[in-house]
Order: C-alpha cells, then sequence, then structure tokens
C-alpha cells in the first residue's frame, strides 16, 4: 500500500457565470474522480470549492503513486509452440522475441480452449504528480461549457480567463502547466480585502487559509447557508419574512466570496405597482431579496448582499437604494401608461407580431386557440363565453410596454390590466392561469376557464410546431414542446378532463393553415405525449411496465389511461398477477403464431369443451362476464381485473391438460376462441402480458 497526501487542485479565473458556477464545480469535482479511478489512484473523500473565482477540489488521501501492475500478453498454443521433439518452433521464438525474452522464460496459461505461451512482465505504477496535470486538463475540458473563449496569446480555451493554478500535493507544490499556466503553491484572496498571493503550505489547510487571511469562504455550500443565515436574521429584526427563492440565492453565492447582507428600502409610493414587478426588478435586476410581512404583503424592504466588509455600510446601502430608485421609477411609468387603454385595445398589434412564418400572426395563433378552447368548453360543460372573452385577450398583455420590459410576467400583467379594464375575474385569472403550469411542480389552473384555456393553448402549439417539421431532436426545443406535453398530461390527468385527446388534436390540427399536412401533425402529437407518460410516472414510483401495459392499447383519454395505469398497479401487487402475465405471455405467442386463416372470431362454443379443464374454465369466464359487465359500464378498472385474477387456477389447470393446437381443425378453432376471449377480457384494461414480475 502506497503512501498517500492531500492534493489540491485550485483554477483561478476571471469572474466565472454565476448561474452555471455550481454545475460547473460538480462537474469538474465528478470528471476529477473519474479520472484518478482510471488510473488507479486510491483516495478518500473529495471535497469541492467554489466561488466566483475559483474552482476547487481538494482530494483527499490520495496515493503517492499508482499500484505496480503485471502486464500478462499470450502467445501461441502450446501445441503450436513446440515441435515433436520439444525444440520451439518459429510462432514460439518470434513471440519470445518480440517480448525481449528467451523461450524459457516464458510462462504457461491454462484456459478453457488449452494452454498457451504467455509472457509475464511487472509495469511500476507512475508517480502521482506526473499524472496530475493531464487528469486535470481532461476534467477541465469535459465541463459542460456552452462557448469557451480565448485570451491574450494563449492557444488554451476556456469558460473565462485563468490567472493562475494552484497545485499543492501534501506540502510539496506540483510542477505543472495547466491552461498554459505554470501551477504553483500560491492562491489569491478576495479582490479588495486580500489581492496578494497567499501561500499554501499544506493542501489541507487550503480552505482556512482563505477564511482566516484571504477573506473568501470558498465552499460553496458554507457561503450559500451564510447568506441564508443573514437574509433571515435581517428580516427578523423588521418582523419580515425574506421572499428566498433557490435559484437566486445559488446565483447571488455564486456572485460573492465573502458575503455581507444589509438591509435596505425603498419609497413606499412604488407598492401601488403589482407586487410581482417589483419583486422581479428586486430578484432578476438587482439580485435583491424582497420582503414580506407576517401577512404576505410585500413591504417597501429589500436585502442586499454585498461582496465586501465595507467600513461605511451605510454608504453601501445609500447606493442600493440610489440604484433601485430608477428602476422602480421605469416600472410605474410603463404601469400607468398601459393603463391608458384598456387590455382588448391591444389585440391589434397581435395582428403585427409573427408567432411563426407558417403558422401567422400571434392574432392568427389566438384566433385558433379560441376555437379550439369553445370546443373544450363545450365538451366539458364550462361557460364558452367566459372561455372566448377569455382566449380573445390572452395574448394582448404581449403588445403592453410592461411585457416587453418583463417577458416573465406575461399572463400575470394581464390579469391585473383586465380586472383594470373591468373584466370578468374569471376571465382575468384565466389570462394568469394560461401559462400554469409553468414548470414541474407548479399548481394547475384552479378556475375552469383557466383550464381549458391552458389546454387548448399548449395542444395548438404542439399540432402547430409539429405541422411545419420542427418537432424537438437532441436538446433543442426552442418552442418548449416538452414542457406543453408534460402540461397537456398534468392538466388532463390531475384535474382531470375527461376529454378524447385524439379528437382534440384532431380539431386543432383541422385549424391549421392551408399546405400543412395536418392528420399527420395530430398522430405525431398523440404519439409525442404518450412518450411522456413513462418519465411522468417514474417520478411518482410507478413501473415502467405498467405505463406499457396500458398505452400499447392507446387508449384516447388520458384521465383514463391514468386510471387504468393505477388498476394495473393494483393488480401487480395480487398473488395472482405473476401467473396470469404468464399466461397472457402465453395466450398472445400461441394467437400470434396461429395461421390467419386459423384466428376464429366470436365467443367459444361450449358443446366444443371436451376436456374438463376447458369445460371448468368456460364456466369460471361465463360466471365473470355478468359481474364484470357493470364494472366495464362504470370504468372501474381495479375491479375489473381484481375480478379477473380469479381466473389463475383455472388458466393453470388449462395449460396444464388442454392441447390449444389439436388436430381436428374444429376443436382447435374452438380452442383459439377461449383463448382469444380471455385475452380481451384483459385487454378492456390492459395489456398485462407486457409486466415484467
Amino acid at each position: 500500500m502506497h503512501a498517500s497526501q492531500d492534493l489540491l487542485v485550485e483554477i483561478g479565473t476571471e469572474e466565472l457565470p454565476p448561474t452555471s458556477l455550481a454545475r460547473l464545480s460538480g462537474a469538474f469535482t465528478e470528471g476529477l474522480a473519474q479520472g484518478l479511478a482510471a488510473q488507479g489512484l486510491a483516495h478518500g473523500a473529495i471535497e469541492s470549492f467554489a466561488a466566483p473565482r475559483r474552482l476547487a477540489c481538494l482530494v483527499r488521501d490520495l496515493a503517492e503513486r499508482q499500484p505496480d501492475r503485471e502486464l500478462v500478453r499470450r502467445g501461441p498454443a502450446l501445441a503450436a509452440a513446440f515441435d515433436a521433439t520439444g525444440q520451439p518452433t518459429k510462432a514460439a521464438l518470434g513471440f519470445a522475441r518480440s517480448c525481449g525474452l528467451e523461450v524459457a522464460e516464458l510462462g504457461r496459461e491454462e484456459t478453457g480452449n488449452g494452454t498457451f505461451l504467455v509472457a509475464r512482465r511487472t509495469e511500476a505504477g507512475q508517480a502521482t504528480t506526473d499524472l496530475i496535470a493531464p487528469l486535470i486538463e481532461q476534467a477541465l475540458a469535459a465541463l459542460p461549457i456552452p462557448k469557451r473563449m480565448r485570451w491574450a496569446d494563449y492557444d488554451v480555451e476556456f469558460v473565462r480567463p485563468v490567472h493562475w493554478v494552484c497545485l499543492v500535493f501534501g506540502s510539496q507544490p506540483v510542477a505543472a502547466r495547466v491552461l498554459g499556466i505554470e501551477a504553483d503553491n500560491q492562491t489569491r484572496g478576495h479582490r479588495f480585502h486580500h489581492p496578494a498571493a497567499l501561500t499554501i503550505a499544506q493542501a489541507g489547510d487550503y480552505a482556512e487559509r482563505l477564511r482566516a487571511q484571504g477573506f473568501v469562504e470558498p465552499s460553496f455550500a458554507r457561503r450559500r447557508a451564510r447568506i441564508a443565515e443573514q437574509v433571515a436574521a435581517l428580516a427578523a429584526d423588521i418582523d419580515g419574512r425574506a421572499v428566498v427563492s433557490e435559484d437566486l440565492l445559488d446565483e447571488v453565492t455564486a456572485l460573492c466570496e465573502w458575503p455581507c447582507a444589509l438591509l435596505g428600502r425603498f419609497d413606499e409610493a412604488f407598492l401601488e405597482i403589482p407586487d410581482e414587478v417589483l419583486i422581479e426588478t428586486m430578484q432578476k435586476n438587482q439580485k435583491y431579496f424582497p420582503l414580506v410581512d407576517a401577512q404576505g404583503a410585500l413591504l417597501p424592504r429589500f436585502i442586499a448582499v454585498a461582496n465586501i466588509e465595507s467600513r461605511d455600510p451605510e454608504r453601501v446601502r445609500a447606493g442600493n437604494e440610489r440604484v433601485i430608485r430608477p428602476r422602480f421609477a421605469d416600472a410605474a411609468f410603463f404601469w400607468h401608461q398601459d393603463l391608458k387603454r384598456p387590455l382588448a385595445d391591444f389585440a391589434e398589434g397581435l395582428e403585427r407580431a409573427v408567432f411563426q412564418d407558417r403558422l401567422g400572426t400571434m392574432a392568427d395563433k389566438s384566433r385558433r386557440v379560441a376555437r379550439l378552447a369553445q370546443r373544450i368548453a363545450e365538451g366539458l360543460g364550462v361557460d364558452a363565453e367566459r372561455v372566448a372573452r377569455a382566449a380573445a385577450l390572452a395574448k394582448c398583455d404581449l403588445m403592453t410596454q410592461m411585457i416587453f420590459e418583463f417577458p416573465s410576467l406575461q399572463g400575470t400583467m394581464g390579469r391585473y390590466y383586465a380586472l383594470r379594464a373591468g373584466e370578468d375575474p374569471e376571465v382575468a385569472a384565466a389570462i394568469e392561469e394560461q401559462y400554469r403550469p409553468r414548470h414541474a411542480g407548479d399548481a394547475l389552473p384552479a378556475s375552469d376557464c383557466g383550464r381549458v384555456l391552458a389546454l387548448a393553448e399548449r395542444i395548438e402549439t404542439l399540432v402547430g410546431i409539429f405541422a411545419i417539421g420542427q418537432r424537438p431532436s437532441g436538446v433543442k426545443d426552442p418552442y418548449a414542446l416538452r414542457r406543453a406535453a408534460i402540461g397537456v398530461l398534468r392538466l388532463m390527468i390531475e384535474t382531470p378532463l375527461a376529454l378524447d385527446l385524439r379528437a382534440l388534436l384532431a380539431q386543432a390540427a383541422a385549424g391549421l393553415p392551408e399546405g400543412l399536412d395536418p392528420g399527420s401533425a395530430a398522430v405525431d402529437v398523440y404519439d409525442y405525449i404518450l412518450e411522456r407518460l413513462p418519465g411522468y410516472y417514474q417520478e411518482q414510483g410507478v413501473g415502467l411496465d405498467s405505463v406499457e401495459a396500458v398505452t400499447a392499447l392507446k387508449p384516447g383519454s388520458l384521465a383514463d389511461i391514468d386510471q387504468r395505469i393505477r388498476a394495473v398497479e393494483a393488480f401487480r401487487a395480487l398473488p395472482e398477477a405473476t401467473a396470469l402475465a404468464a399466461a397472457n405471455k402465453r395466450i398472445r405467442n400461441i394467437l400470434r403464431k396461429s395461421a390467419a386463416a386459423d384466428l376464429p372470431s366470436g365467443p367459444p362454443r361450449p358443446e366444443l369443451f371436451r376436456e374438463p379443464a376447458e369445460a371448468a374454465l368456460g364456466q369460471r369466464v361465463a360466471a365473470l362476464l355478468g359481474r364484470i359487465a357493470p364494472l366495464q359500464a362504470g370504468q372501474d378498472y381495479r375491479g375489473i381485473l381484481q375480478t379477473l385474477a380469479e381466473l389463475r387456477d383455472d388458466v393453470d389447470a388449462y395449460f396444464e391438460q388442454v392441447m390449444v393446437m389439436a388436430d381436428e381443425a374444429e376443436l382447435r378453432a374452438n380452442r383459439l376462441r377461449q383463448l382469444q376471449q380471455i385475452e380481451g377480457l384483459f385487454l378492456d384494461v390492459a395489456d398485462i402480458s407486457r409486466l415484467q414480475q
């Protein structure tokens, strides 16, 4: 066992992209771990560090060198290596010469295919310090960086220019060149608090050295926790609560090396603007944390996080307050300008806004959505007039100044403007709810009108984009069709909406502009949506085969599909499930192998039952049919499968005692009809032959 030391790897750069820092750090650590494993270098835990100007890893107890390896090279078979007199043949001599050995020095190896000559030699493991640089370069090259940059006259590329590389193994700096920079044992402290170099005498001292002298908290997790604690404490000081999104907390963490939170305020007059606008400005533009009171009302306060421990924090606070004022003033201007016209007046702008060249303007799209939404409303018994009005106003806020400045507030501002214009509250709510769910885990629309509009919007988008041949491929999904498909699933399953998806897709396709293939688009979108089901149910712990057992039948209603899948999941927990799934596989194989001419139609004829087992199965099925009929009428799929589970013993006996493919044609046909009947009963719910037990 070789001795071990801690290894520090730090790449010092210009400020890294804040929204990517955590991902880059994780990928760097993983890549380095994979490289060490590939080289057979044993090590302990790997600690990750990430700050605005550095990516670093501390590898604990890394072996000082690779273990020695025995290399074995196989030569000719023994029978071909020596002649009848025991003298080495040309094959043996040539093999020995190529290995730099004499024939007498070669070993023997017994295998299942005979005995072979082998050459064995021991290769000494390389020193870890000789392997570090290429391993680091390999890990850095594999980082998920969409666009790399070059700087100065270097011919290397990275996400940002590299200014230093710190490599320390134990107490020794590692002589290496990484990304064009000669490594040493020096890091850098805070840009302002400690811009001078810091020497790392021991790799394991890295983090504490930076904290104690460099005014840098290198741990992303510790820095994040420190920010969260400071923000919570400041909010509590004024009996408030900070609005802290995980994404914003990550981004602020990635912007600061030495975070110091401070409390600021803004003019209460700005509270007349919708809260969402102020919060969006604070979070997205300024990276501030908004504050609310115990009732959730927005306070005229905010928390900023500075990357400096100022000697005059009041000046820092005043600077942040001064910066936020013009942004809020702009938002107030947009708000008042937009309110000079009712929301409906903005519809004319949609006639000039192109949605997609072949699919027309936003106004064209809105009209298609409105027609589809009215059809959906009629099918659900929802007020069609309200739906029509909501659809007519749904995209009007896209033409407002506020949405031009804050695109993520589309729908939200539409709701505010609709209410100010005196529109029906449910219509106003639907304008915002059409975008729900916006992301995974987001709430579904609460109103009937909102659900209808949200569903129509997504279906129209999917069908239209598929019709022009722009189905998502790889990671490219410019129209967010994957999210739209998941939205359709959630709306129809979780609400639930008892609608025929195929019919809705056909209706949407019928409204497309001329020159497109509506039929193909509707079919392709149906399949695309069903392809999302395995992932949707996997998150809920539902077996993939349960989903496949139902989607193989391609039912029209997603709500119906969900009921069937839940029934299959309950069925497979029964003790009879395994045997019946196997029996269904056997039935499917028998019917598939039978010639088309041998596959009869209609129910089996009891008078042709000859074996006791087939008669018993026939009687059991006949008895169950009366019990199953009302379950089928009520779509009680769970009840159907639980009832069919009673067939297990009779089906097992049938296959033990009955020869299905009898020589007598009439008898064979009747037995095939009996198998078809049993298969059909299960296929009314799912193809359970697909279940893996």
